[in-house]
């Protein structure tokens, strides 16, 4: 306790100073496409602070998995298609965080379950991916999902699920899997989606930052 109190401390303050609360993108070696999705973010940090008044920062930032930067942010944002891999400063760095109070969300953009599930094993080797269940209540904040993640985009024609690792009864790191809310939070000329489909994704991405920034124990 007395190692993660001082990044629980960081982590309030930021936030309690900060004009405006910061996220950001994780950046990760491997060869993955960790830049995918550029305009998702932007555009859930404009839906929050409009729908919500969550005053968060409109320009998200990009930081890299092994640097103290992570610390500033409580909120991390993860993304790809392809290969992940943690060297194991990286690894360790990612879970002083998490153990510290930050939060991590995984979007599988499709393929990434493969890589991400070991790697997050080197970060919590004791831990698993648990299924939430749909009365979990990341899934009924201000918009109630009764049926757990919604389904943006058909991959493998396999239901959405939503994994967590939960260190010490506390959910640290979210995984979204087969339902693709990054590709709905983008823009939605880039991949077609109606506007009930964009506005389903962002409300369900809404409802994780609502999650992490009120209702963590």
């Amino acid at each position: 306790m007395k190692k993660t109190a001082p990044l629980l401390l960081l982590l309030a303050l930021h936030c309690t100073l900060a004009a405006q609360t910061p996220i950001a993108l994780l950046k990760y070696g491997g060869g993955g496409d960790w830049y995918a999705n550029p305009t998702s973010l932007p555009n859930l940090v404009a839906f929050c602070n409009s729908d919500q008044n969550m005053n968060l920062d409109p320009q998200p930032a990009t930081v890299d998995v092994g640097s103290i930067e992570i610390f500033n942010y409580p909120f991390l944002h993860m993304t790809g298609h392809g290969n992940v891999v943690f060297t194991p400063q990286e690894a360790q760095n990612l879970r002083t965080y998490l153990i510290g109070g930050g939060f991590l969300h995984i979007d599988d953009n499709y393929g990434l379950r493969q890589f991400i599930v070991p790697e997050m094993k080197k970060v919590f080797p004791e831990l698993d991916f648990v299924e939430l269940p749909y009365n979990h209540p990341i899934y009924h904040q201000k918009y109630d999902f009764p049926n757990g993640l919604p389904k943006i985009h058909e991959h493998d024609n396999l239901p959405p699920r939503g994994y967590g690792l939960v260190w010490e009864g506390r959910l640290v790191c979210f995984f979204s899997w087969e339902c693709d809310l990054g590709d709905g939070w983008e823009d939605t000329d880039v991949h077609r989606d109606s506007q009930a489909t964009h506005i389903r994704a962002l409300r369900m991405g809404s409802n994780i930052l609502s999650y992490v920034f009120t209702q963590q124990p």
